[in-house]
């Protein structure tokens, strides 16, 4: 196989991963947050978590060339990624409910979907901005395989997010390989955004 083959088949299996384990981690945090309010309001909180998901991930793909080109940007995606890279370990190593509060500390009926719905976007905003960061530091002029990256992000949130969060606490390997991955992407995009940083110095 051509090296130049080998390095675009490199970079989409990459960005693949990246994508499944970052949408499934969305859908879990949505579903975490969205706990403890009243059946027909988690289903709600859930739909309103996956739109802001598609809205926040549309919105930064738009201008996801431009963001890595803003010094400094690249740095902070990196340390952005390494502190998600610690919270997704931080789950695998604890189980999937780890992070989930147990309904036996918070009094019925004390959250509500207001609450709910602000952190649901916090969160979506936060993750949104790593995926895209994250495929954009995979890809960085590959704008194929930025396009196909953002794409399928967008797709796997809207349309299998939930399916991919179950399947991702069936099969925790996986999880564990989207997490060496991120944890990888995360320390180039230190690396080169810190000499990006230094070199302005």
């Amino acid at each position: 196989m051509p090296e130049s083959l080998l390095a675009e088949f490199y970079v989409f299996f990459t960005i693949v991963l990246i994508d499944i384990a970052l949408a499934g981690d969305n859908a879990v945090v949505v579903g975490q947050l969205a706990s403890g309010l009243p059946e027909v309001q988690k289903r709600r909180a859930i739909l309103l978590g996956v739109v802001l998901a598609l809205v926040f991930r549309v919105a930064f793909a738009l201008v996801a060339v431009q963001l890595l080109q803003i010094v400094g940007l690249l740095l902070a995606g990196g340390l952005l990624l390494l502190w998600v890279s610690y919270k997704m370990y931080r789950e695998l190593r604890e189980g999937p409910h780890a992070d989930q509060v147990d309904p036996g500390d918070v009094p019925v009926g004390r959250k509500t979907f207001g609450a709910a719905a602000f952190q649901i976007a916090v969160a979506d905003v936060s993750m949104s901005l790593d995926n895209v960061l994250a495929v954009a530091g995979v890809a960085k002029d590959h704008l194929p395989a930025l396009i196909f990256g953002l794409v399928l992000s967008i797709a796997l949130m809207g349309v299998a997010a939930n399916f991919i969060a179950r399947w991702m606490e069936r099969h925790r390997w996986l999880a564990w390989v989207g997490l060496l991955i991120i944890l990888f992407v995360a320390l180039k995009m230190t690396w080169e955004g810190s000499h990006e940083v230094l070199a302005l110095l």
